[in-house]
């Protein structure tokens, strides 16, 4: 049994979007909330 991480991204800016693709990537890792502005 593996452990997911879990994990917000505040802005999804330059940054934020690597993140979200590096997250995408891996097994191990959850995105549960995005925080940007533009979104809303």
């Amino acid at each position: 049994m593996t452990k997911v991480a879990k994990m917000g991204i505040n802005g999804f800016g330059r940054i934020g979007r690597l993140v979200m693709r590096a997250a995408l990537t891996r097994d191990n890792v959850e995105v549960v909330a995005i925080n940007d502005p533009a979104f809303t």
